[in-house]
């Protein structure tokens, strides 16, 4: 067991990752690396962890397949050219403005400066001051999940946190957003992954 950060901790259980914490809820998720992660609150017992896998072992192997599915195919496509980069880059900072400035009217809230880049580690970011960064690769998966993670960012400016508030901010402007993090969740590291390394 390793501590994350003050009152968080992560401990390994077989092939699944499970993350202790102070929330409420208990979250099974499948990331990009075809990792399970069980997030759950500190009181949670090892049988209930115990049950909970058992329970849901179903979509457990079907999401982790899926995942490894994509990642097998990202084998298959050749590295993202610095021309490539650069034209997606234009085609970011022309499509994502326009709809920050929309999303940011909907949520009541004002933004800095928009920076495009392209990144391994993330697909937005929002700074303290309001300042937004977007990874360029956003231009290759569909609208939907553009607009999720810009509304997700925006949402920061009111919960610079993952509170529950901060999602129920995020569902009463996109209300299907589960759909779209669970797409990023398991196509995203293959995305990701035609970046030169």
């Amino acid at each position: 067991m390793s501590k994350l950060s003050q009152g968080h901790t992560v401990e390994q259980n077989d092939s699944v990752r499970i993350e202790r914490s102070r929330r409420r809820s208990i979250v099974l998720s499948v990331n990009s690396r075809a990792e399970v992660i069980l997030k759950v609150p500190y009181r949670t017992t090892n049988a209930e962890i115990n049950r909970i896998l058992f329970e849901r072992q179903d979509w457990i192997r079907t999401h982790v397949a899926r995942v490894q599915s994509a990642r097998a195919s990202a084998d298959t496509l050749s590295p993202l050219t610095d021309e490539e980069l650069r034209q997606l880059s234009h085609q970011a900072a022309q499509y994502i403005p326009p709809r920050v400035a929309l999303y940011a009217e909907r949520i009541g809230v004002s933004y800095g400066r928009i920076t495009i880049r392209h990144q391994r580690t993330r697909w937005g970011s929002c700074s303290t001051k309001g300042n937004l960064n977007f990874n360029c690769l956003l231009m290759l998966t569909p609208p939907e999940v553009i607009d999720y993670v810009i509304v997700h960012e925006l949402c920061h400016r009111k919960e610079m946190n993952h509170s529950a508030r901060f999602w129920t901010l995020v569902a009463s402007i996109l209300p299907d957003y589960t759909e779209q993090k669970r797409w990023l969740r398991e196509h995203g590291g293959v995305i990701i992954g035609r970046l030169e390394a």
